[in-house]
């Protein structure tokens, strides 16, 4: 069963610095594009769906190669769109050892998608066209305008029978001083609308301010996801904890909720080339498993399945097939493919 799923967010270049080195230190760069949008569409385009992308891109060369780039990617174009001159980067220092990566963002809100009027798309179009429709923390992050069109596009979905996906995606850098507060209306809002939610017990403390007594992430977690929930009438929430080691080992554990239940997926220990876009994989996975109308047991091992593929490919997209992502399930690392 395939569908149709659109993600409503910014196309970004991400500008990385080789060689695990420094910005300070290096003088080269190495480009690609991406935003979480790009990253859930083409996911879910390769899992045999149609992934479209509805975003703004500037109309000079640097939106050509952006839209070059996602269409290379396999992503729908039906609902991106020509205006301004700028488009939103980042620059990524890979870590190594005890070093963290970081990630520096610059040229946001003058972006052409941050800039956009709400006038320019049409949401009830783009409602009766799709199945499904994605959002992130992120974008709720950018400006009123942003939030105001998010809240907006959702509507129009849920009225035309489609289903609204929301990942919390909270970015502390984005929300600037007394972030959590400022966010926590805006977060309410897309709750309410949202079927399918990402986040975990952190985003419910920190985001929403609830409260528990519990010390242990798990016990947080049964205690308040459950509370959640049933406040804004949320039919599965989903997310993972993450373990991190030495010598580039993390490990993923997945959970889904839903139907009053929790089910994990098995702790995953792996090796790191890559993490940036492995949440969008680990979403990517749980929509299709829901589309699918796979166990929540399957679901879920699936979702954290392709989020452990997504850390060993360079870039932030996870490309993964849904073939690919099976055979890990089964544990079958084959040696070289001939």
């Amino acid at each position: 069963m395939n569908k149709r799923i659109a993600a409503f967010g910014e196309v970004m270049m991400r500008l990385q610095v080789p060689n695990s080195e420094l910005l300070t230190q290096a003088n080269t760069l190495q480009y690609s594009f991406s935003g979480t949008g790009v990253n859930i569409a083409a996911a879910l385009g390769k899992m045999g769906h149609k992934g479209y992308l509805i975003s703004t891109l500037p109309e000079n060369a640097l939106g050509e190669a952006a839209y070059s780039y996602i269409r290379k990617l396999g992503i729908e174009t039906d609902f991106v769109y020509r205006r301004g001159s700028y488009i939103g980067m980042y620059f990524l220092e890979s870590g190594f050892g005890s070093r963290s990566s970081r990630v520096t963002y610059t040229n946001r809100q003058e972006s052409s998608f941050n800039t956009a009027p709400r006038s320019f798309y049409s949401f009830k179009d783009i409602a009766n066209s799709i199945d499904f429709v994605h959002f992130c923390g992120i974008t709720l992050s950018m400006n009123d305008e942003a939030r105001v069109q998010m809240k907006e596009l959702a509507t129009n979905v849920k009225a035309a029978g489609g289903k609204v996906v929301f990942d919390c995606n909270y970015r502390p850098s984005l929300w600037g001083n007394n972030g959590y507060q400022i966010a926590k209306p805006h977060y309410e809002e897309m709750l309410e609308l949202a079927d399918i939610v990402m986040m975990n017990e952190k985003d419910a403390m920190l985001i929403l301010g609830m409260h528990t007594n519990q010390w242990d992430r798990q016990a947080q977690l049964e205690e308040l996801i459950p509370k959640v929930a049933k406040r804004y009438d949320i039919s599965i929430i989903a997310g993972t904890h993450r373990s991190i080691h030495d010598n580039h080992l993390h490990t993923l554990k997945g959970f889904l909720y839903k139907d009053s239940q929790f089910t994990y997926s098995k702790a995953l220990q792996f090796a790191v080339l890559d993490r940036i876009g492995a949440g969008d994989a680990f979403t990517s996975g749980i929509i299709h498993g829901f589309i699918q109308k796979k166990s929540y047991q399957w679901t879920v091992d699936f979702a954290v399945t392709t989020a452990k593929l997504a850390h060993t490919i360079v870039g932030d997209t996870p490309l993964s097939t849904e073939r690919e992502i099976m055979q890990a399930m089964n544990h079958k690392v084959a040696d070289v493919v001939r």
